[in-house]
This record gives C-alpha cells, structure tokens and sequence, in this order.
C-alpha cells in the first residue's frame, strides 16, 4: 500500500503544481509557499476525508495543519486513529 505522504504528495503535485521544475519534499511550504490557496485546501480536505473514510473538524483545518505533507500526515493519521 502506498505510504500516506507519498499518496498526499503525488495529489499535491498532480491537482496543484504547474510547474514542477522546483523538487517538491514532504516539508514543502505548501499554503505559505503559494502552492495550495484556501479553496483548495478544502478540496485536499475532502480527498483525504473520503479517501480515508473521516471527518477533519473545520477547526482543526487551519492552514498551519495544511502547510506540509508531513503536518497533513499527523492530522489524518490522528482522526484515522481515533475512527480505528
């Protein structure tokens, strides 16, 4: 099964890059580096929140929760882990 930061990244990369000349890591500044707006933000919410069968809070979706893979990562494994 494909790792959880792989899978976010390639759906960055394939939903929001244009340009893919700048190597992107799972520590990329996402909402601050100008990658992912708010709108879509909320539609890399849904991806995961149906993708992995849960509910982010909107409170706990804060662009700082959604500014790198790896900050994406603890917030899904956190609600995957309370649905288990």
């Amino acid at each position: 099964m494909e790792d959880l930061k792989d899978i976010i990244l390639n759906y960055v990369i394939k939903e929001y890059v244009e340009d893919d000349s700048e190597p992107m890591t799972f520590e990329t500044p996402l909402i601050s580096g100008g990658i992912v707006d708010s709108f879509s933000m909320v539609s890399l919410k849904r991806f995961l929140e149906n993708r992995y069968a849960i509910q982010i809070p909107d409170d706990r979706a804060t662009p700082e929760a959604f500014d790198s893979v790896n900050k994406i990562a603890v917030l899904v494994e956190e609600f995957v882990a309370k649905k288990g």
